[in-house]
């Protein structure tokens, strides 16, 4: 396994003396921003002792530190092969971003009415945030802190759970997919970014429904005529 470059502020080591579930919380922490950077690629096997061995923790918390990051969709358990980060073939790529054509919208439906005037300010600092970054991995942070904090208050946690898992199984391709583009369709997403919001900040359920689905459905479209972006991760 390629080992994965420590996250901004994490610890290289867990103290050896903090509770198991602190140390698997922390485990999980840095392998999941390990993963959802792209330091550990789809389909890179993560070996416990490994992560034992350069975290300085036992291979107990290591483990439920795995169970974990398999709740959220970002490792997946092979029976006699261990953990691994999940790979998608293009039709799997291709039903994920539908099922996210259809529930991201409820999801944001039922969490409008629900937003505070503060968390719809939040939404659009961080929307003028990404207008104003070059940066790809500042942008995809900044993306899905919009989505997923404009999905915030959604007040059924299945949906929301749901969500955030399809979001952590296409992140990888969400990143091949706006590398490819480049910034020259920045301008696309922004665009639909500022309807979403502006329906948002308007309280049209309806409306935002309709942006947000396009604008997944936009996405699922231009990875399907990228099939390179999946010939490595085929299976």
């Amino acid at each position: 396994m390629t080992r994965p470059h420590p996250a901004a502020g994490a610890p290289d080591s867990v103290p050896a003396a903090a509770p198991a579930a602190a140390t698997s919380t922390r485990v999980a922490a840095y392998l999941r921003e390990a993963i959802l950077s792209g330091a550990i690629a789809p389909g890179t096997r993560i070996r416990q002792e490994e992560i034992a061995e350069r975290l300085g923790a036992s291979r107990l918390p290591v483990r439920e530190a795995l169970r974990i990051l398999e709740a959220e969709g970002l490792t997946e358990h092979e029976a006699n092969r261990g953990a691994r980060v999940p790979r998608l073939t293009a039709r799997e790529a291709d039903v994920v971003y539908r099922m996210r054509e259809r529930l991201e919208p409820l999801a944001l439906a039922q969490s409008i009415p629900a937003l505070a005037p503060a968390a719809v300010e939040r939404l659009a600092d961080v929307q003028r945030r990404i207008e104003a970054t070059t940066d790809l991995g500042e942008f995809l942070d900044l993306d899905r802190e919009f989505h997923l904090g404009s999905y915030a208050g959604c007040p059924v946690q299945q949906l929301t759970a749901t969500v955030t898992r399809l979001w952590n199984s296409t992140q990888h391709y969400r990143r091949a997919y706006v590398a490819l583009s480049g910034p020259d369709r920045m301008w696309v997403i922004n665009a639909e970014h500022r309807l979403i919001l502006d329906a948002v900040e308007r309280g049209d359920t309806d409306g935002a429904e309709q942006c947000l689905g396009g604008h997944i459905r936009r996405t699922r479209i231009a990875l399907g005529r990228h099939p390179e972006i999946f010939a490595e991760t085929s299976r």
